[in-house]
């Protein structure tokens, strides 16, 4: 059973960071991609970030580019580091898995976390 746990929410100051964790337990990965998404209230889950579970290039929606980081361990974690939050990254971050090698096919993500929330105060 695959079991993805996030961790590093938080409350934080814009202009501030955090980086979020994910562990990934139960499967073999090796042709999965990995994805943070975030969802605020009223909103739809949106794809922020993603990258192959063997790493090489990611993906970044535009609202997040040169701020947010996605990267691997190269064992079970995968991170999110995000730098200068602004409020509106205020949200619910969910960790995804999903056997694509496609990053930006949302629908591919199979597996959720339970989420972990952002709070970026003004």
């Amino acid at each position: 059973q695959v079991q993805l746990v996030e961790s590093g929410g938080g409350l934080v100051q814009a202009g501030g960071s955090l980086r979020l964790s994910c562990v990934a337990s139960g499967s073999t990965f090796s042709s999965y991609a990995m994805g943070w998404f975030r969802q605020a209230p009223g909103k739809e889950r949106d794809l922020v970030a993603a990258i192959l579970w063997s790493g090489g290039s990611a993906y970044y929606a535009d609202s997040v580019k040169g701020r947010f980081t996605i990267s691997r361990d190269g064992a079970k974690t995968t991170y999110l580091q995000m730098n200068s939050l602004l409020p509106e990254d205020t949200a619910v971050y969910y960790c995804a898995a999903g056997p694509t090698l496609y990053l930006r096919n949302s629908g591919a993500y199979r597996y959720w976390g339970q989420g972990t929330q952002v709070t970026v105060s003004s």
